[in-house]
């Protein structure tokens, strides 16, 4: 791919400002982009351009949201091979998993414009009291103005679809910041936008450095703040939001438990995708795994084998499973704390070898409880084995993290599944799949340091509207 000149989206047009900012191919490490960079007063001008923008998007009849955000789903259909390419080229993804994202941001687009025509509201019977009978009441949902998103690195589609798809539904003009890693597929996403009839001012897409992008936070014009990314960057961008309401996906170190009666192929096959899929870079990534005594040999037998299996070679062969980490810096820091857990006591059992950027997927037995690999989250392609006897302690286990995103649990006791939903602190519990399982209609988000809110087309769009009521006195 020969390096090219990509705008930044300012109120739905592109501006071909400059090429400051060089977009890597993360497997050779060349400039495959350049792409333009904006400054606080172009950040500036894109709130000014959603606020004047904020009566037109909320008057958009449903119709026409549906229809954009369906025109988006033909255009992605139609591109599907370029934005899998560029997926495997900025995001360092192997084919499997570039086009596993590109499904996903169909999907995603798809149930918001279903969900588009469904934003409704309720009868409040008001009878309920004598001084009351005479009047009726309902509510229904309004677009709470312009809204600010700022996304990561490791899935430069998806996580971009859960925030733009739900605001062109609810009504939301927004601004968005892409990672500055991986920012392709948001300016193709912001290109196909702009063929919609949006009204002006409905989206800017911009590129901007840490030291420009203050406003995406601290603007008051703006009415909300989505954020997906690291829990230390979330909590801080919290502190300094002020009156708006913050909506942050920060992560984990998600834990999935084998019980005894557990089928032991297919939950080697799920820890498998969950723990090495993306090699690692998820925030539901497989990280700890609780394995019960019984069956602990055998599973760790066979986990080892087929995580020692997995190939690498041609990103864009499909059976290829491990491509790089977004640096060669993240490499060196999973090799590190490989290092530091095998140092504590921990045994690794398979892989830990790094290349460049790319490191095998690695298998630690015993990891130390104190250790990086159990306590911090890894965003690699490393899973951690251990073994308990006592499901109860299991799930303490699983608790005693400052996470609590998702946990995958492989049981079939009914009685076991009640008391894990009941306990676990997490905002999802998967049973007999590992905690990496998504459909982006579901609610989706963590509890602790995992974040706020939810994400899923129907709950974003809860935050990005606000209940007004109507009582009307019969006279």
């Amino acid at each position: 791919m020969s390096t090219k000149a990509l705008p930044y989206y300012l109120a739905n047009r592109p501006v071909y400002a400059n090429e400051d900012l060089e977009v890597l191919d993360k497997h050779t490490g060349e400039v495959a982009w350049r792409v333009a960079n904006a400054d606080d007063a172009i950040v500036d001008k894109a709130i000014a351009a959603a606020v004047k923008a904020s009566r037109p998007m909320a008057e958009l009849p449903a119709y026409k949201r549906r229809d954009a955000l369906l025109h988006c789903v033909e255009r992605f259909r139609e591109r599907e091979e370029e934005l899998i390419e560029v997926l495997i080229v900025e995001g360092g993804k192997v084919r499997r998993d570039a086009k596993g994202e590109v499904t996903r941001l169909i999907e995603t687009f798809q149930v918001a414009a279903e969900e588009a025509t469904r934003i409704g509201g309720e009868v409040i019977p008001m009878d309920i009291s004598p001084r009351a009978e005479l009047y009726s009441g309902m509510w229904k949902r309004v677009p709470i103005g312009p809204v600010s998103f700022i996304t990561p690195f490791n899935f430069p589609y998806n996580l971009v679809a859960h925030k733009i798809a739900p605001a062109i539904a609810a009504g939301c003009p927004f601004i968005l910041k892409p990672a500055e890693k991986t920012p392709v597929g948001a300016l193709l996403m912001g290109e196909i936008l702009s063929e919609c009839d949006l009204p002006e001012g409905a989206f800017s897409i911009l590129c901007v450095d840490r030291e420009d992008a203050a406003r995406f936070t601290e603007d008051e014009r703006l009415k909300l703040m989505s954020f997906t990314g690291s829990d230390k960057v979330g909590w801080m961008l919290k502190s300094k939001a002020g009156k708006k309401p913050v909506v942050m996906e920060l992560g984990g170190n998600a834990a999935c438990l084998v019980d005894e009666d557990a089928d032991i192929d297919d939950a080697v096959a799920r820890v498998l995708f969950g723990g090495f899929y993306q090699s690692g870079q998820s925030c539901v990534s497989v990280q700890r795994v609780l394995v019960h005594e019984a069956i602990f040999d055998d599973f760790s037998r066979k986990l080892c084998k087929e995580v020692g299996d997995l190939p690498g070679g041609d990103p864009r062969d499909e059976d290829t499973w491990i491509g790089p980490l977004i640096t060669e810096g993240d490499a060196k820091r999973v090799v590190d704390w490989i290092q530091e857990a095998v140092d504590g006591g921990g045994k690794l059992l398979v892989g830990g070898e790094r290349e460049g950027s790319t490191v095998r997927p690695a298998v630690v037995e015993n990891v130390p409880a104190d250790s990086k690999l159990r306590v911090e989250e890894v965003f690699g392609p490393v899973v951690t084995l251990e073994r308990f006897s006592d499901f109860d302690a299991a799930l303490d286990t699983i608790n005693d993290s400052r996470y609590g995103l998702q946990a995958g649990l492989f049981i079939r006791d009914i009685g076991k599944i009640n008391k894990a939903w009941n306990r676990l602190e997490v905002g999802g519990v998967i049973i007999n799949d590992v905690p990496s399982f998504r459909v982006d209609h579901m609610p989706y988000g963590g509890v602790k340091d995992s974040g706020l809110g939810r994400e899923g087309i129907r709950y974003a769009i809860e935050d990005m509207t606000e209940i007004r009521l109507l009582a009307i006195r019969d006279i």
